[in-house]
């Protein structure tokens, strides 16, 4: 998928500001992989960039939805490690280890030092997990736009978003069990509630490429568009997104993802203490005053 005018216009002195492109376009912030030559696997830096650009769309009232997709014939091949620690943030100066499919990187490859008990648990807690912490607890919906190959944490940062979009030539493959290893970026939390403990397994353990038909049927995906089409479906969904309520989805996100985490006495408490700070908002009320004055309402995000 090739990058919109307004996110190639962005550019700054930062050179990862290159390899994540961001602009914000009709209330939608769009977020580009572009590091096609490596498929967009993730580089520690990468990953943190990610991370703050979805903490600032929550935060922004200008922003009302998140796109998040990928230049060249790759979405995300992982965790690029190769690329070194980050540079600042809470992870500088972390011992790595990690999987991707574009390159030779396996667990227990260090960046510098040697390893001792706790680097792996810890790099991942701080790094994979942020990452698709961040999807699943940014505070406006957040639309993946699959274009091509998302493999190990690319999959699994697509489908930690709300909605997933693909491309007809994406493909989705929880690669880890090519590797030897145990998924991880939350992969063994996401697809058991996505499509059951069963079909997870068959995925993890076989580890084989999934169509985006195959994906899409599976309850992985929302919906397959040609690839010409995809930036075309995905911006239509986002500024139909920003165009509503968006405290109430906000909300509405936060009780589905909770619900299957626990019993329905607190999820129904839940709901109900969500709709009381809902009906405080502007949005809410303007949504009560259109039904009864039959027409349509004109929501501001407030």
């Amino acid at each position: 998928m090739t990058s919109s005018p307004e996110t190639s216009a962005a550019k700054s002195a930062d050179p990862v500001d290159s390899l994540v492109l961001h602009a914000t376009d009709n209330h939608v912030a769009w977020i580009t992989l572009n590091r096609p030559e490596a498929l967009n696997a993730i580089t520690p830096d990468q990953r943190e960039r990610l991370i703050q650009h979805l903490s600032h769309a929550s935060c922004d009232p200008g922003v009302r939805a998140v796109v998040i997709t990928a230049t060249g014939r790759g979405f995300c091949a992982g965790a690029d490690l190769r690329g070194g620690p980050p540079t600042g943030g809470p992870q500088a100066g972390e011992r790595v280890a990690g999987e991707q499919v574009a390159g030779e990187q396996v667990a227990g490859e260090q960046v510098a030092g040697e390893r001792v008990a706790g680097d792996v648990a810890r790099m991942i807690r701080l790094g994979a997990q942020r990452l698709i912490g961040a999807v699943l607890d940014c505070e406006k919906p957040v639309i993946a736009a699959v274009n091509g190959t998302a493999a190990g944490l690319g999959a699994h940062l697509a489908l930690a978003c709300d909605l997933v979009l693909a491309a007809d030539s994406a493909k989705f493959i929880e690669v880890f069990v090519r590797r030897g290893l145990v998924p991880d970026g939350g992969g063994a939390y996401l697809l058991p509630r996505l499509i059951g403990p069963q079909r997870a397994k068959e995925l993890m353990f076989f580890g084989d490429a999934l169509t985006a038909a195959d994906a899409a049927r599976l309850g992985l995906v929302n919906r397959v568009v040609p690839a010409d089409d995809l930036e075309k479906t995905a911006r239509d969904w986002a500024e139909r997104l920003a165009t509503g309520p968006t405290r109430a989805l906000a909300l509405t996100k936060q009780l589905v993802n909770a619900s299957l985490d626990t019993d329905r006495t607190t999820a129904f408490a839940a709901e109900a203490a969500a709709q009381e700070i809902n009906m405080t908002t502007t949005d809410a009320n303007e949504g009560v005053a259109a039904f009864t004055e039959r027409r349509t309402p004109l929501y501001r995000g407030r």
